[in-house]
């Protein structure tokens, strides 16, 4: 009887030590699995990219006028800024649309390096900008600013520091649901890689706000842009 009882412990003992074993096993494949499968990830870039019209835009009207007799040249600015304001507001720009900026003199004597031989001192910038949200109304006077021409007044291109500036403002309002296209993008090509691996796309392990620019659509309609957005999405990949 005592070696039936001792041979059956015997046995209860090995089963225990063989699930044990197995269970060990068992675990051990299933951690090295888990490991195997946290450090399967494919980090892909989504796009999104719509064009818009922009829905501000400033406009500096400059003139100059030279001379030699300081307070009479102050007469025709103020004369001229006049006739520009009425020609504004007679097609349709709104008076708070528009801001007179103080006129800039240059004294060609006070200049270290001009020439004192000009025939006229100083030199008289204005600058009369709008700032205006109706932008189509704005480009349609932008292109008959010609019409002032036959006041006797001559619009000067204020170059690089005075340009015609377009604008879109409201991107905001956009941004989410650029982000969503961004993101269904990267998904896409995610999807596509885990296909070609053999693997199955799992959750996002993590995703960046995305960078958004915004661009003119080419040099010869600035008032069209192009609005991007490229975010970065990280999935995990299983079997």
């Amino acid at each position: 009887m005592k070696k039936t009882a001792y041979l059956n412990e015997a046995i209860v003992i090995a089963c225990g030590m063989v699930l044990g074993f197995l269970l060990l096993g068992w675990f051990l494949k299933a951690g090295i699995d888990d490991i195997a499968n946290k450090d399967r990830k494919v980090t892909v870039k989504g796009l999104a990219e719509q064009e818009v019209e922009a829905d501000k835009v400033t406009w500096p009207i400059q003139t100059k006028e030279i001379g030699n007799d300081l307070p009479q040249l102050y007469g025709k600015i103020n004369a001229t800024n006049a006739t520009i304001k009425a020609f504004l507001l007679k097609n349709g720009v709104k008076e708070e649309e528009i801001s007179v900026n103080a006129p800039t003199v240059i004294d060609m004597n006070a200049e270290r390096y001009g020439d004192n031989n000009r025939g006229y001192r100083y030199n008289i910038t204005s600058t009369i900008t709008v700032s205006s949200r109706h932008v189509k109304q704005v480009r349609s006077i932008i292109a008959r600013q010609g019409e002032l021409l036959r006041q006797g007044i001559a619009i000067v291109d204020g170059g690089y520091e005075a340009p015609i500036k377009y604008e879109y403002v409201s991107f905001k309002d956009m941004k989410p649901k650029m982000m969503t296209e961004a993101i269904k993008n990267a998904e896409q090509t995610a999807q596509q890689f885990a296909e070609n691996s053999n693997s199955q796309l799992n959750k996002i392990v993590s995703a960046d706000q995305g960078q958004f620019s915004i661009e003119n659509r080419d040099e010869n309609t600035p008032y069209i842009k192009k609005v991007r957005v490229v975010t970065t999405v990280t999935y995990s990949l299983k079997d």
